[in-house]
């Protein structure tokens, strides 16, 4: 198995797509007896039953979206209570995750997920448990062990009624523990710089700096300088690759992407500010995020999440509203160790050989003896990478070594915030994943703060490895959140973000230098900037908004060119120059356009820049802004040739995959999305559990944002949401395929024609709404 195919916390579409079927598989496997099997072990959902460890009974209203909104009369009670239904509704999908977490995959299914434990424990966080807890909020560890308790107890009312996927693997759920909730893969997902700094060594390497700084610039534009007594030669994907594999990177997804936006008051036709939020994570089944709401004493908060985690991460209170974008803080480095040829156990620090620390720990492999494996580490963190013919390994420093680094359990501060000074005091608690956060209360402010956990490099900028050796690349601490770049109530009365650069001019630090394209960015600031009285309509729209600025723009440098050319070529000129540039899914242009873009304008742009040996390294790396500067300021010769070749083959290309019939062709054909669970590698598993396709529109640039590979969407936003502050039951959201994993519940794919039609749920807040839309009834009581 490759180092991509490996499974990630926070993806279980990249899990078991080939390995389930080593696994023992009951001999009267038919699409039948799945089904009957999965109708038996649906989790009991109206009624009551008796919950150990409850304190007083508690409520849980499923609405007719699925949403569970739990009341409760203790804290202790509602976060037992969270992990309890959550359990319910995705058993299978968050035990994965667990064992993703915590090392325990091989365990399940076998020894090609030794090397990913390994992994796993490697990064884990070895600190200060107590600092650890304070760190999100003072009541996080009594919060944890209250959700972890009601997991358990889901896992031991259920029995031998466990959600089907048990069945068909044929294990049994772990103990959960209140540190499940602190686990550091996640976390590590969200940290991808170590990505950049190789693939800049591997270019500086072989092509030098000056080819590096003009297809592969940082941003802002700075002067390369690599460490010097640091060899580059050598360091290439293979650095990262079990990196790589524990987090489930493929370059597709190595950039984060989502919007958020927030209008005031006087932007708004309500009078009181609207906040959209879309964050892009990769589109799986079950979903990624799961909605709840959760009233007890302190708690009224509805929104999104991370099913294995207690609260929500992204939603409103009674006074506030919030959502996020990935913010591009830098917040790892990769440091080359010098090792001691007599002694590679070893490292070089300051002239003084240090004694690597050394861990051995034993993983438990399906059908086959334990394992025992070595985790070592330096002074700068876990060792990643041994070239032992050279003498040397590759430690990552990460900021998840640091305490209150989990995943988004910094949330649990955020989900009590009141008002403005709240918020930023929270911020200061949210360090992964770093984020955008946009504000709104019903007071009538906006803010953003761009919160994570940010180092202080003295000396250099993390563009590159550095040597661990000579002491000269620590950090220095970390930025507090008063050093981070903030907006409060603006002049201009809104605020967006979508990944872009978002560093102010005059802002004095370093944040990053490697940034999502700013195509989506624009496109909502065309809108927002237009002043007018937005509504909920209008943040719907936009969410789902498929203009394409790139094609504005290369189709800006097509009308350029001189008349003439083959057939084919002027055919294609014809169809593109009379588009709209939007990517709907019904565009008989969008098609061409994106094969063009994706597949041939690259590939002939370096065949006419650089030498053979020079052209893939180039392609892997260079952005579509890059590009298109590149090409704007080549001879004029140059850039038609390309525009005119690169045309003429993917006007080709778009016949094989749509037909010689041009005015057939559409790009909801080609472009879809499909909801496949990671156990259906039958035909009868696929029947139950898989649903889709559904046609796309959008692409990696536009604000619906829907990129894959072959043009199968596998990333964006599979769940939005929309606040009104002045009527929280206005709000709205979608999220798909839906709020259950287990296939025969209604609730298991019942958003994806929702989602697919670009509609939304309303997101009920208020007691009465909530009863109007409550579906199921359960009473959850003490038992004796």
């Amino acid at each position: 198995m490759t180092p991509s195919r490996f499974p990630t916390l926070l993806s279980t579409a990249l899990l078991l797509c080939t390995l389930s079927c080593q696994l023992n598989q009951p001999q009267a496997e038919t699409q039948a007896w799945i089904e009957e099997e999965s109708r038996k072990r649906l989790a009991q959902i109206e009624g009551s039953l008796q919950l150990p460890g409850l304190e007083q009974p508690v409520e849980v209203l499923r609405d007719k979206w699925g949403v569970a909104h739990i009341y409760a009369e203790t804290v202790h009670d509602l976060f037992l209570a969270q992990g309890f239904v959550a359990a319910q509704d995705r058993l299978y999908q968050i035990e994965i995750w667990r064992r993703t977490g915590a090392g325990e995959l091989a365990e399940v299914f076998g020894p090609d997920y030794i090397e990913r434990d390994r992994m796993a424990r490697l990064v884990r966080y070895r600190g200060d448990m107590q600092a650890e807890w304070e760190s999100y909020s003072p009541d996080t560890e009594a919060i944890a062990t209250a959700f972890v308790a009601g997991v358990n107890a889901f896992i031991a009312h259920a029995g031998d009624r466990l959600p089907v996927e048990f069945e068909l693997l044929d294990f049994k759920p772990g103990e959960w523990k209140p540190e499940h909730c602190v686990l550091r893969i996640a976390g590590l997902m969200m940290t991808r710089n170590a990505r950049q700094e190789v693939a800049r060594a591997e270019m500086v390497a072989r092509l030098g700096t000056e080819t590096t700084e003009k297809y592969f610039p940082t941003d802002p534009v700075v002067d390369l300088k690599p460490d010097p007594e640091v060899d580059l030669d050598g360091l290439d994907r293979s650095v990262i690759a079990s990196y790589r594999g524990a987090t489930g990177i493929p370059k597709l997804l190595s950039q984060d992407a989502s919007n958020n936006w927030v209008v005031d008051g006087t932007l708004s036709e309500t009078g009181k500010p609207l906040l959209a939020s879309d964050p892009h994570r990769s589109v799986i089944l079950p979903s990624l995020r799961y909605l709840v709401h959760l009233v007890g004493p302190g708690w009224n908060v509805i929104g999104s999440g991370e099913p294995a985690l207690p609260g929500v991460a992204l939603g409103h209170n009674e006074r506030a509203g919030w959502g996020f974008t990935i913010v591009q803080h830098d917040q790892v480095d990769l440091y080359i160790e010098k090792l001691n040829p007599q002694n590679p156990d070893q490292y070089l620090y300051q002239g003084e050989w240090l004694d690597m620390e050394i861990e051995k720990q034993t993983i438990q492999v399906r059908d086959q003896e334990p394992v025992e494996v070595e985790l070592k580490y330096t002074r700068h963190g876990p060792v990643i990478w041994e070239d032992t013919a050279n003498h040397r390994v590759a430690a990552v420093r990460w900021v998840g070594a640091e305490p209150g680094t989990a995943g988004y359990l910094g949330s649990l501060a955020t989900d009590r915030v009141e008002n403005w000074d709240d918020f930023v005091e929270a911020m200061a608690r949210w360090k992964i994943p770093p984020e955008n956060i946009v504000y709104a209360d019903v007071d009538g402010d906006i803010g953003w703060i761009p919160a994570g956990h940010v180092p202080i490099r003295p000396n250099w900028k993390g563009l590159f490895p550095v040597a661990g050796h000579t002491g000269k690349h620590e950090w220095a601490g970390f930025r507090t959140v008063d050093q981070l770049p903030q907006i409060h109530n603006p002049a201009k009365h809104y605020i967006a973000t979508s990944n872009h650069n978002i560093r102010p001019e005059n802002h004095p630090h370093d944040m990053g230098f490697d940034w999502s394209e700013p195509y989506r960015f624009r496109r909502v600031d065309e809108v927002l900037s237009q002043a007018e009285k937005f509504t909920i309509e209008d943040f719907k729209k936009l969410q789902h908004d498929e203009m394409s600025l790139p094609a504005r723009r290369l189709i800006g440098m097509l009308k350029q060119l001189p008349q003439g050319g083959s057939a084919d070529f002027q055919q294609a000129r014809k169809l593109l120059e009379e588009w709209d540039q939007v990517l709907d899914r019904n565009s008989q242009a969008a098609p061409l356009y994106e094969i063009w873009q994706e597949e041939t304008l690259v590939p002939k742009f370096v065949e006419t820049e650089l030498p053979p040996d020079a052209r893939e390294r180039v392609a892997r790396n260079i952005r579509l802004p890059t590009l298109f500067d590149l090409l704007e300021r080549a001879p004029a010769d140059q850039r038609n040739r390309v525009i005119t070749e690169s045309l003429e083959t993917a006007f080709a290309r778009t016949k094989e995959v749509l037909g010689d019939d041009a005015a057939s062709w559409r790009w909801g054909a080609l472009h879809l999305a499909t909801f496949e669970h990671p156990l259906a590698n039958t035909k009868a598993r696929a029947a139950v559990f898989n649903r889709g396709p559904v046609e796309r529109g959008g692409d990696a640039y536009t604000p619906n944002r829907s990129p894959g590979p072959n043009y199968t969407q596998v990333h964006g936003a599979s769940y939005r949401h929309i606040l009104d502050l002045a009527d929280w039951d206005r709000s709205v959201f979608t999220s798909v395929p839906g709020q259950s994993g287990q296939p025969e519940s209604p609730h298991y794919g019942d958003l994806v024609d929702l989602w697919g039609n670009y509609e939304y749920a309303p997101l009920v807040y208020s007691r009465e709404a909530v009863e109007a839309n409550t579906a199921n009834k359960l009473l959850l009581e003490p038992a004796p």
